[in-house]
């Protein structure tokens, strides 16, 4: 979608290019409202240029002249249903990598894993699940993905399924089609490369692509995680949100805290961020390591 050059505000021919100009602290405000109600995600005043910034595109792409327009638009019923994707893709914040805070994964596998997969096997052969929540372009899950891969190598009775989600529609397609760059690939081990990647040719050089049989262990799928209920039909034995609580305030981040305690399994573990804690969660969970909680139910 493209829009003409310029466009006429006032009578006079005004430059898209002087939009990311043309934010009020009051378009701000309504902005920030809106996107703090929904998604929860605080947006302070000093992210104003930011939010300008990414969103100049948007009022290029629908010919709006100004941000009040857009912010109108937005508000409307036509915007709610046609827009909100849109504006949450640009504003929100997308930065991960494959074994990010490696620890946690080191824990899962030595510590924790021998103890709730024997649990599993107990019971009458459950697979185990995980969560990925705020998994973005997919590094996360499928780092996970190959770990767990590797632990069932070693204990062919073992199964496991991967629920990964994010709220940006973009970085959840780059997720599912699972192409990275080379240098994105660095932090993975040459084993794993080789087994979990496919080297990319002709104009796919300079890229890897994970193996099918590992995307198909996970599945993608959008979710807000301001909304009351998530959907899941069965609890998950651990929950990955590394790095995104940061953007909620306390009150937020405890409604969400409450909402991982109710789908979490008996004695599920929740891995934060190495930045993130849960100060006012001692009732339901208990930290077994760094930024490692478990469930007291």
């Amino acid at each position: 979608m493209s829009a003409g050059n310029s466009t006429e505000v006032c009578g006079a021919a005004t430059d898209t290019d002087d939009f990311t100009l043309l934010l009020t602290d009051r378009e701000f405000g309504r902005l920030s409202s809106l996107i703090y109600d929904k998604w929860g995600i605080k947006l302070p005043p000093a992210k104003k240029t930011m939010v300008s910034s990414r969103l100049r595109k948007r009022l290029k792409a629908l010919g709006h002249p100004s941000f009040k327009s857009y912010i109108d638009y937005v508000l409307s019923p036509a915007g709610r249903q046609n827009e909100w994707s849109h504006l949450i893709d640009a504003v929100s914040t997308n930065k991960t990598d494959f074994f990010r805070e490696k620890i946690h994964f080191d824990v899962l596998c030595r510590s924790l894993l021998p103890g709730m997969a024997a649990e599993l096997r107990q019971g009458a052969g459950r697979i185990f699940r995980a969560w990925s929540a705020g998994c973005s372009s997919g590094e996360e899950p499928y780092t996970l993905a190959m770990v767990l891969s590797e632990y069932q190598q070693q204990h062919p009775w073992f199964s496991f399924a991967i629920t990964a989600t994010d709220i940006n529609n973009q970085v959840l397609e780059q997720a599912i089609h699972g192409i990275y760059d080379d240098e994105i690939l660095n932090p993975v081990p040459k084993s794993l490369l080789f087994k979990y990647f496919m080297k990319g040719k002709g104009r796919q050089a300079g890229c890897h692509r994970v193996v099918p049989e590992l995307r198909q262990r996970i599945c993608f799928q959008r979710v807000n995680l301001m909304d009351r209920n998530f959907g899941f039909k069965s609890a998950f034995d651990t929950i990955f949100c590394r790095n995104v609580i940061i953007y909620f305030d306390q009150q937020t981040q405890r409604q969400l805290f409450h909402k991982f305690y109710r789908n979490l399994s008996h004695r599920g573990f929740l891995f934060l961020g190495h930045s993130e804690n849960l100060h006012g969660m001692e009732d339901k969970f208990v930290k077994v390591d760094s930024s490692i909680y478990q469930c007291k139910k």
